[in-house]
């Protein structure tokens, strides 16, 4: 498409000094501001699909990513409950469904935890060992203390909870539960005593700040529950796809009963980060056509400076399409070569993300991040082919397209007006 005479002029074009009427100064700015703009673009994507990865990570490593629910039955008292009795042969049918890793009986109830004079309000969930060591970022967690083979003697709380009470593994916590054994005085509350058999960090603050697991058994005799579960939490191979599981696991679960998945959950979270990528995605966009539109303001002193060459070229027989091209190749080889720099800058940001932030954190004098605001304990990044590639499409396109102006402007120069005070 390109003749190797085109590529030499506009070469010569681009590094030209100023002395020749060249424009080497705004070649570089402009150069400069695609190769930033690029890189601010790829730097946020990677930023928000750190986020969006670390956000599910830990919301599909540490809760269900279904949970099947009773609508209720009314017993002989005349009192409705939720619970499931047969919830063994409903974990079984729904560890049948394709798709379906496991799916784990459990009792959950909230309590108060104390220890050392310090309170806290947390959320008890009552799982078998063999269960909880398929809830993955539990049994594999970023920090742990203690073993989760005691875990049938004791219970397991989570690192900021542990913090907040100032226990550790080996220690012990009372558990109060306002719903205790029913006397003829009315309900007095249930207070006992565990063993904190392991903690764990899942690296989710609202997940280690209030979770504490305890044997199922021991749960059902805690929350009243004997004989039954409060629902059924199901694993799947696909977290992202659960959607197109439900109607098998609703069908698998069978009437009376029905679903709630991590994505009811976790939808104002979801929601909020997908209304937050496109905003920051239009925002970046405009500071790339900003960038891009250097390149117009560059090329248009170059044909103006240039302008006898233009004339006598166009004498010596070059067409008006063959201008346009070396015009074209002088401001599209300036976004190529920006945008190459600016995905190498916002791919090794997105890299040593880790060591980047630490600096920024030692230069600010620490506290930067809150995981108690932002809820995961550290700033992620994750490169994506989709993310990089959008942005590479999006800055050749613009410097593309604002190159065509100055270079058709070009083009259409009339060589005798271009040579008339030479």
């Amino acid at each position: 498409m390109f003749k190797r005479y085109e590529w030499m002029i506009a070469w010569r074009y681009l590094r030209a000094r100023r002395s020749e009427g060249g424009i080497s100064v705004m070649t570089w700015i402009s150069l400069i501001g695609i190769a930033l703009a690029v890189f601010a673009l790829i730097a946020t994507l990677a930023v928000r699909a750190g986020f969006r990865y670390e956000f599910v990570g830990t919301i599909v490593g540490a809760n269900p990513h279904v949970s099947v629910y009773s609508y209720g039955e009314t017993l002989p008292d005349g009192r409705l409950t939720r619970t499931i009795s047969n919830y063994d042969a409903l974990a079984d049918a729904l560890a049948q469904v394709p798709g379906v890793t496991s799916a784990m009986p459990v009792v959950e109830g909230q309590v108060m935890a104390t220890a050392n004079g310090r309170n806290a309000g947390v959320q008890v969930i009552g799982v078998s060992l063999e269960d909880l060591r398929r809830v993955e970022l539990v049994a594999n967690p970023e920090e742990s203390a203690g073993s989760l083979d005691d875990f049938e003697s004791g219970i397991a709380l989570g690192a900021v909870l542990a913090r907040e009470l100032g226990v550790t593994a080996g220690d012990r916590v009372r558990l109060i539960s306002p719903d205790g054994q029913k006397t003829p005085m009315g309900t007095s509350p249930r207070i006992k005593v565990y063993d904190v058999a392991y903690v764990f960090r899942v690296g989710r603050y609202d997940i280690d700040r209030i979770r504490v697991y305890m044997p199922f058994e021991e749960a059902q005799l805690y929350f009243n529950r004997t004989g039954v579960a409060d629902q059924v939490h199901v694993v799947t191979t696909d977290p992202e796809s659960v959607d197109m599981l439900a109607p098998a696991i609703a069908a698998a679960a069978g009437v009376g009963s029905y679903l709630f998945t991590w994505k009811d959950n976790a939808g104002a979270f979801l929601r909020a980060l997908q209304m937050e990528d496109n905003i920051m995605f239009v925002i970046l966009s405009i500071l790339v056509l900003i960038a891009t539109l250097n390149i117009t303001s560059g090329l248009v002193m170059l044909v103006k400076n240039k302008g006898r060459d233009i004339g006598i070229l166009r004498t010596m027989g070059l067409t008006e399409g063959t201008v346009l091209r070396v015009f074209f190749l002088c401001g599209a080889s300036i976004g190529v070569i920006g945008t190459a720099i600016g995905v190498v800058l916002g791919c090794l940001f997105a890299v040593y993300i880790d060591p980047i932030f630490s600096f920024v954190n030692w230069m600010a004098g620490g506290g930067v991040w809150d995981p108690s605001v932002r809820f995961i304990s550290a700033l992620p990044a994750r490169l994506e082919l989709g993310d990089v590639l959008s942005a590479v499409a999006l800055s050749l396109t613009l410097s593309f397209v604002v190159t065509i102006f100055p270079a058709r402007r070009a083009a259409r120069m009339n060589p005798v007006e271009a040579l008339r005070y030479e």
